[in-house]
C-alpha cells in the first residue's frame, strides 16, 4: 500500500521530538510538494519523502548511521523501497545516483528549505515580501545559518535546471501557506 501523509507523520513524530527538526521536515515537505504539482508528480509520495528524510537525525545523528540506520526502520515499518531509496540519496555523504526527479527535488529543496526558513526568521514580516535577491545576498554571509551547506544549495538548483533566483522563488512560494507552522510571522503579524 503506498503511504500516506497521516502514516508519514506518526512515524516522523514518533522518532522526533525536537521543534527545528519538526519545522525543518514540514518546510521541506511543503518545497518538494510544490515540485511534485509542478512536474504532475505524486504528490503524496512525494510529500512523505521529504517529511522522512531526516526522521532518524535524533536516534542517528552521525554520518556513519543517518540516514542509513533510520532506512532500515522505514523498511522493517513497510515503507516501500522508492521512499527508501529516495530518503537514503539525500544524504551526500552516500554518493548515491539521484537518478529520479524526485531524488533531484528532495536533494535541492532539503539545504535551501533551511536556509530561507533562517532567512524568514531574521525578518520582522517573515517569508513576506522575501526575495531571491535578499536569500543570494545572505547565501554569502558565512556566519549566517552556518550549518547549511552553501554547495548543496547551488548543487540543488543545478541538479533541476533551474536559474538559483527560480529555484528560491519557488521555495519561497512554497513555504509562505504554512509560514505560521514554521514559527515564522508574516506581514500581518508585521503591522
Amino acid at each position: 500500500m503506498p503511504p500516506n501523509r497521516e502514516q508519514a507523520w506518526e512515524t516522523l513524530t514518533r522518532y522526533t521530538k525536537s521543534e527545528s527538526l519538526l519545522r525543518h521536515a514540514l518546510a521541506v515537505e511543503a518545497s518538494v510538494r510544490f515540485y511534485a504539482r509542478l512536474y504532475g508528480e505524486d504528490e503524496e509520495l512525494w510529500g512523505c519523502v521529504a517529511l522522512l528524510h531526516d526522521f532518524d537525525y535524533e536516534i542517528h545523528p552521525t554520518l556513519d548511521k543517518h540516514p542509513q540506520d533510520g532506512a532500515r526502520i522505514l523498511r522493517d515499518e513497510g515503507y516501500p523501497d522508492e521512499l527508501v531509496e529516495s530518503v537514503l540519496s539525500h544524504a551526500e555523504h552516500l554518493q548515491m545516483p539521484r537518478d529520479t526527479q524526485l531524488k533531484k527535488v528532495l536533494f535541492a529543496c532539503d539545504e535551501l528549505s533551511g536556509f530561507v526558513h533562517a532567512c524568514g526568521l531574521v525578518r520582522p514580516a517573515g517569508l513576506d515580501g522575501l526575495e531571491p535577491k535578499s536569500v543570494r545576498k545572505k547565501l554569502k554571509q558565512p556566519s549566517f545559518a552556518a550549518g547549511v551547506h552553501r554547495d548543496e544549495v547551488y548543487a540543488g538548483a543545478e541538479l533541476l535546471g533551474l536559474e538559483l533566483d527560480e529555484h528560491v522563488a519557488n521555495v519561497i512560494a512554497a513555504m509562505q501557506p504554512i509560514a505560521r507552522e514554521l514559527g515564522l510571522r508574516t506581514a500581518a503579524d508585521a503591522a
